[in-house]
């Protein structure tokens, strides 16, 4: 409905703010739900890799063993050497297979958790109430399902692999180093500490940094999706260069907030890098001192400086990638916020259900704004009898869409009451009420799929005859037929391979599937020819035909024969009649009217 809305009734589209930060502790908690639900296969991960970084750490240790038996005070053990290197080859080896075994494994739990993610949010999505897609670009959804869950899956496939490796490896050195010389693993005192604060320092910093580039590219995402949406209008008003210039601009601000947090984030991996060289030259400086004061083997300082290394590589490794875990955060943090935003206001506990409709639907003294400052009805009441037809007409910006999203509660209203058969409509079931109305809208909505899917979309349960007998009633019958394969034709994404004028004439077949007691037309004749909407005039009024009928017209000559022309002016009714009643008034109707037919 939100695309039916004038541009005076409707909320204003726009890209929200991201509100305040999320902190860590929050997306920690949030994506710990998703592990702990593959806690058994993380948990075989994490003993895998365990296993794999002892079996790593064992190597420096022969190596000093293997350099010791040559240049050692005893004559050089050339089998003890090779027994020391085989050991090394074999435990390398069984290391790089459980690495490998352990990326398979994470691999698949990222994906599995990534699934369950997307579609968690995309039911969120579902349930989200119409205010939301009114007042979100749709672009900016989009990239929260696509791109920044693929961020996260790329985190998670990876990152968190190295990281634990990384832990498992820093603490298995750091007892090894502790078992060689306790004296000279005090100069990892110094630096980690150092390490540590730089880190945190600049991730702090770069956090938001990253945050708002996610927010530039959902901003150039949702630009581009109206943009390509509206090409037809864009080049027919002759304005590619003007929009070339919006773009360029769009994508100048996301190409900058990439640099800036891509650059800034990338200081962090060789300011450690410089301190872990700098703990290396420590090593060996005071490592050349205990050796020559006899506190340490050469195979022993030898094994220190690669446990060293291994110490310090993970550090540096973790720090090289606090950029992507910042990326990561700050697309987890939006995904997540898509997640926990509110679903569509449930139902009253004491909700109704809605087995059968007559049609009587009554609208008293109901007041509504879609922003609070700003009313768009006033005090509006209107009657509708069972079996009756009611037109809305006026002007753009009326509230002519408006009265039709509360009747079908897309929003309540502020104040007043809505019932339909003696029964508020604040207490009957959404889903029960909203099945009670068939609907075609002046914007057609078709998905890529055959001809006979998007006409049964209303109605699974619909016979082959039943959509042909509605494809008749609608004079859609013989187009359809000449398709290349006629009800199972494919279309494109929106029906983009047929007509518009095709498109509607399909929304209204459609409609006639359903077995509903109440109708909307949103100008549902808008996209077809004159002589077209002549032809369909004796179907409409055989699906109308018992029905209750609400019409929001702009061509008059639609609604001549209605039993009830409600016509709407700055969110008042200020007329209501039948069409001749109303034109001997010489009213503001018969102005509107006069105005289409005078020439």
């Amino acid at each position: 409905m939100a695309k039916g809305m004038g541009m005076m009734t409707g909320p204003k589209t726009y890209v929200a703010p991201e509100g305040g930060a999320r902190d860590t502790k929050y997306i920690l908690k949030k994506l710990g739900h998703y592990l702990l639900k593959y806690r058994w296969p993380l948990l075989a991960a994490l003993l895998l890799t365990f296993l794999s970084n002892m079996l790593a750490l064992v190597g420096p240790s022969l190596s000093g063993s293997a350099i010791d038996a040559i240049v050692g005070p005893d004559a050089v053990q050339f089998e003890r050497v090779f027994y020391y290197a085989l050991l090394m080859i074999v435990f390398y080896i069984v290391s790089s297979a459980l690495s490998y075994g352990i990326s398979v494994l994470m691999m698949t739990i990222s994906q599995k958790i990534v699934v369950r993610m997307r579609q968690d949010a995309f039911e969120s999505v579902s349930r989200l109430p119409i205010a939301y897609t009114d007042s979100h670009a749709i672009g900016d959804i989009l990239s929260k399902l696509s791109y920044d869950i693929d961020t996260v899956n790329t985190s998670l496939s990876h990152d968190v692999v190295q990281i634990l490796s990384s832990v498992v490896t820093v603490v298995g050195s750091l007892l090894m180093m502790l078992r060689l010389s306790p004296l000279l693993l005090l100069v990892f005192v110094f630096t980690v500490p150092l390490s540590i604060f730089l880190t945190k320092y600049i991730t702090t910093r770069t956090r938001p940094l990253f945050r708002k580039r996610s927010r530039a590219l959902g901003e150039l995402n949702g630009f581009v999706e109206e943009m390509v949406s509206g090409l037809k209008t864009t080049k027919a008003y002759r304005q590619e260069e003007s929009t070339i210039g919006r773009f360029d601009e769009k994508n100048e601000q996301a190409v900058t907030a990439y640099y800036e947090a891509d650059y800034y984030g990338s200081v962090t991996g060789p300011t450690v890098n410089f301190i872990n060289n700098l703990s290396l030259s420590l090593v060996s400086m005071f490592g050349a001192l205990l050796f020559l004061f006899g506190r340490m083997t050469l195979g022993q300082i030898s094994s220190f400086v690669l446990y060293s290394r291994k110490f310090s590589g993970p550090i540096n490794e973790v720090a090289n990638i606090i950029a992507e875990l910042q990326s990561a955060f700050a697309a987890g943090e939006r995904v997540f916020r898509l997640i926990d935003e509110p679903s569509e206001k449930p139902d009253a506990p004491d909700a109704l259900p809605l087995p059968g409709t007559r049609g009587d639907v009554r609208v008293d003294h109901v007041s509504f704004g879609y922003e609070p400052e700003r009313v768009i009805l006033h005090d509006l009441s209107l009657s509708a009898r069972p079996g009756s037809v009611t037109a809305i007409v006026g002007p753009t910006g009326a509230g002519k869409t408006t009265i039709i999203n509360l009747l079908m509660r897309f929003y309540d209203p502020s104040s007043g009451l809505i019932t339909v058969d003696g029964n508020d409509i604040a207490h009957i079931r959404r889903g029960d009420l909203r099945a009670r109305y068939a609907m075609v809208l002046q914007e057609t909505w078709l998905f890529n799929g055959t001809v006979y899917e998007n006409l049964v979309y209303g109605n699974p349960d619909a016979t082959r005859e039943d959509v042909m007998r509605a494809a008749r009633l609608a004079k859609i019958d013989h187009f359809v037929e000449q398709l290349p394969d006629g009800y199972d034709t494919v279309l494109s994404e929106n029906g983009g391979n047929i007509s518009k004028g095709q498109k509607q004439l399909l929304t209204i077949a459609r409609a006639m599937l359903l077995d509903a007691g109440m109708l909307i037309l949103d100008e549902a004749t808008s996209n077809v020819d004159t002589q077209t909407e002549k032809a369909i005039q004796d179907a409409m009024i055989e699906l109308m035909r018992g029905k209750t009928c609400f019409v929001i017209a702009h061509r008059l000559s639609t609604i001549e024969n209605a039993d009830n022309i409600l016509v709407v002016r700055d969110g008042d009714i200020v007329e209501q009649g039948r069409h001749g009643e109303l034109l001997a008034r010489n009213g503001f109707y018969a102005q509107l009217y006069k105005a289409q037919f005078e020439h």
